[in-house]
């Protein structure tokens, strides 16, 4: 690019006054040149791609020493007096933050736990048998940033649930109990495949549309789609609120009966130290019951944590789930928890921590030596990767 110098601009300035006939020429107007700077680097795509990884190795002891060495009504640390790769992942993703940009994202999964769990439906799981295997694609999806507004993300694949407080885990977020709530394994799906559409209005206020298969579905068992929105607020810096629902038959060749799902969350932190946090959810669905009646759950959840030092923290979490017909545990019940879990940074990719437990139900649910008792007490450990 060339750049006029001061007297030369003046020159060709003088020269525009002067009235010359249309055919003349104009006097040359000498110009200097800068230095030519080097040339953007321009990153190959394949470049930008972020390579992130996590595991999870765990062991836990159940009081009630169950004959059948499981842990009743647990999710992922349902194996008793075993220690276990409860999942590694491989995650690789190039994100699309701005509008027009293009990105994808896949979290390859193996273990002992979490994939037999979380597979969905059709993908990694036998539709007529439901049985999975110890590797699943977690996530897997195309994303676009349409140039609309400010930007409307687009993610068209299969996607971790908006759901709940917690969390399946990965390198980009943990949980801040080693087991998971009664809600996160009963109340509400893991994850869905379809169409997620995205767009941040204000600072404080997020949108999100879904029009999806349905519950863990890679296929789906009817003819109807399930539709989700998702509402995030941000109030306070400190303070944020999530709003949920979702609706549409989930039920196998059955297009009339629906299951709808209603969940808040939120989080606030007054301060660095402290969290406080809280998961609460309302299901029904239609034609479970005798007489075509409709089923419902129900559910809450309470979330405390302190960090003592950088390095160490404590976290409790008290919940109840009404299990009242029976359609989401098996047992016509009312379940409680408490889980005590302290927790140790070992350095910047390794945490160590362990949960303190104890199950109550109004029934006879949990398995105690060869016979069921109404609560059960566990203590667990796990030892957690990232990078």
């Amino acid at each position: 690019m060339h750049r006029v110098s001061g007297e030369v601009a003046l020159a060709a300035g003088a020269w525009l006054c002067t009235p010359f006939a249309l055919s003349q020429t104009p006097p040359a107007v000498q110009t200097t040149a800068s230095e030519p700077g080097p040339e953007p680097e321009h990153q190959p795509w394949y470049k930008a791609i972020q390579v992130n990884g996590f595991a999870e190795v765990t062991y836990s002891f159940n009081f009630n020493r169950p004959d059948s060495g499981l842990n009743t009504l647990r999710v992922f640390d349902f194996d008793d007096r075993e220690l276990k790769l409860d999942v590694a992942e491989l995650v690789l993703q190039l994100p699309a933050a701005c509008p027009g940009e293009i990105g994808f994202r896949v979290d390859a999964a193996v273990g002992q736990s979490v994939p037999k769990v979380s597979a969905a439906s059709g993908l990694f799981r036998d539709v007529d048998t439901g049985e999975a295997h110890d590797y699943d694609l977690q996530q897997v999806y195309a994303s676009w940033v349409a140039p609309l507004g400010k930007g409307v993300h687009i993610d068209a694949g299969k996607f971790v649930t908006p759901f709940g407080y917690e969390v399946i885990e990965g390198y980009d977020g943990y949980n801040d109990n080693q087991s998971r709530s009664f809600l996160f394994g009963f109340a509400i799906p893991f994850t869905h495949t379809g169409l997620r559409v995205g767009y941040s209005f204000t600072d404080a206020v997020t949108g999100t549309l879904m029009v999806v298969q349905g519950w863990d579905n890679w296929h789906d068992n009817n003819d109807k789609e399930s539709i989700g929105l998702q509402i995030a607020l941000t109030p306070t810096p400190a303070w944020c609120v999530y709003v949920t629902a979702m609706g549409g038959p989930e039920q196998k060749d059955d297009d009339q009966h629906d299951r709808f799902l209603y969940g808040l969350t939120s989080t606030w932190k007054p301060r660095d130290e402290l969290t406080f946090g809280l998961d609460t959810v309302y299901g029904t669905e239609q034609g479970l019951l005798v007489g075509g009646e409709s089923a419902a759950w129900s559910g809450a959840a309470a979330y405390f944590r302190y960090d003592l030092s950088s390095t160490f923290s404590l976290a409790l979490r008290t919940e109840v789930f009404d299990d009242g017909d029976g359609v989401r545990t098996g047992t016509e019940q009312t379940l409680k928890g408490l889980t005590l879990t302290p927790a140790f940074k070992l350095g910047e990719h390794c945490v160590l921590r362990g949960d303190l437990r104890r199950d109550w139900s109004d029934e006879d649910v949990f398995e105690d030596h060869s016979g069921l008792a109404q609560s059960q007490t566990t203590v667990s450990a796990a030892l957690l990767f990232l990078f």
